[in-house]
């Protein structure tokens, strides 16, 4: 019997034991925050979108896309993209190009 609270504790097989993984569903309201971020960057800023709702994929297809528009670099971690810069109003500018519904976020 298989239980969803469960979990294995001892096998004789050989190899990793893997243990079942869980998507994460990310709610979000529908509007995109852009705000500029240093913490933890040795006081580099960045510029962080979120409240992307689309796939993995997806996501990483726009914020090249984003790098393009600014001429910068940046990533996609844990569905957030980051762009290196302050680049809010150039972001927020092609984000609602695109359809979105964007605000400025903290300071």
């Amino acid at each position: 019997m298989h239980n969803k609270t469960s979990h294995l504790v001892y096998s004789t097989d050989v190899g990793r034991i893997k243990q079942p993984t869980t998507l994460k569903s990310t709610k979000t309201d529908g509007i995109v925050r852009i705000r500029r971020e240093t913490k933890g960057r040795k006081g580099k800023g960045v510029t962080t979108v979120s409240g992307i709702n689309l796939a993995e994929a997806e996501l990483k297809i726009l914020a090249k896309l984003l790098k393009q528009t600014c001429s910068t670099g940046g990533t996609v971690k844990d569905g957030v993209i980051e762009i290196q810069g302050d680049h809010r109003q150039t972001l927020k500018t092609e984000l609602e190009k695109r359809g979105h519904q964007v605000k400025l976020a903290g300071g």
